[in-house]
């Protein structure tokens, strides 16, 4: 890359239309970091979102980037070495990206090579709530072909879905149960779900207490979602999940991500592409992805009261191809 790059690093608030709730707790807004790349020519972005189930906070993705804004030729190779998995090599891993993009005048899935599909149908989130309060928001969502509903672990669960498969019938559902459930819940509740048509259940145990599923049936596929970050958590997965959740949060960008993605089809896993709760520069990379999956779950920028300019193009459930003034 020659010269040295300067890096610029901004926190960004984007309020939310509702509020989001899993079963760890809720939110009113996004908080994403934004890093722009320049070379004195051209400028590169890249958005991530600190999570704080992994101890991240804006502060620490802050610093985390601020630690190599003066390292000299700066690449995607050199930065796996540099940084850890996490936002803030995801940021700056989109960033170098969008970078390399804007200077050959490709785009980012012309670099990759990675065949591109046009349009791709992403799933709905229906955020965790009251039987009755999830059935009303799918209403108000029923033109979305898949629905991804967010569960708690409580005795309300199967009402939950019943509610939800109720008010749309014939959309396809996944749930997510972000680490809440104990075995006797799983057990007690997924021949119920087979039936409603629940086709994938998303991390239903603790990261740390997911060797259970290695003697549980599994009538309903199990992604991993927690439990799966880098291609080297793929080894210790093999008899506990059909499928595995790949966001660019936790893979900490689109190389590793790319990575993952290969190593999972070849070890015989399925693959959902996820987000956090971000805008569409957030979203655009991960949108590539889409090639490597069985679902796609981008809905972030939806959730929003409003997203940045130029944003994906959404419309009844699919998402178009990023344009050249977002990303890539």
């Amino acid at each position: 890359m020659g010269d040295r790059l300067a890096i610029d690093v901004q926190e960004e608030i984007w309020p939310l239309k509702e509020v989001f709730r899993i079963s760890r707790g809720s939110r009113t807004e996004a908080q994403v970091v934004v890093v722009t790349i320049s070379d004195g020519e051209y400028i590169g972005r890249g958005e991530c979102v600190p999570i704080r189930r992994y101890n991240q906070s804006g502060e620490s993705v802050i610093a985390q980037i601020e630690s190599i804004q003066d390292i000299g030729d700066l690449d995607r190779n050199k930065l796996q070495q540099l940084l850890p998995p996490g936002a803030a090599r995801n940021a700056l891993d989109c960033a170098l990206w969008d970078l390399e993009a804007k200077r050959s005048g490709k785009r980012v899935w012309e670099l990759a090579n990675i065949p591109v599909i046009s349009e791709v149908v992403t799933s709905f989130t229906i955020s965790l709530d009251t039987p009755k309060k999830m059935g009303a928001a799918t209403k108000a969502s029923s033109t979305s072909p898949i629905l991804k509903l967010k569960l708690g672990g409580d005795s309300w669960d199967l009402s939950r879905v019943k509610a939800v498969r109720e008010a749309a019938p014939s959309s396809r559902l996944i749930i997510d149960a972000n680490e809440s459930w104990s075995p006797e819940h799983y057990r007690k509740i997924v021949p119920a779900l087979k039936k409603l048509g629940i086709e994938l259940i998303e991390q239903p145990f603790p990261a740390d207490a997911d060797e259970v599923l290695e003697s549980l049936d599994h009538p309903i596929p199990v992604c991993a979602d927690e439990s799966c970050h880098t291609s080297a958590d793929l080894p210790r997965l093999m008899n506990r999940y059909e499928a595995i959740n790949v966001k660019l949060d936790k893979t900490g960008g689109l190389t590793e991500a790319l990575r993952l993605c290969e190593c999972a089809r070849e070890s015989g896993f399925n693959v959902l592409i996820g987000c956090m709760v971000c805008t569409s520069l957030g979203i655009a990379p991960a949108r590539l992805l889409a090639t490597f999956a069985e679902w796609i779950d981008l809905d972030g920028p939806l959730l929003l009261a409003r997203d940045r300019d130029h944003g994906l193009a959404y419309e009844n459930g699919t998402i178009g191809l990023p344009s050249r003034q977002l990303w890539g």
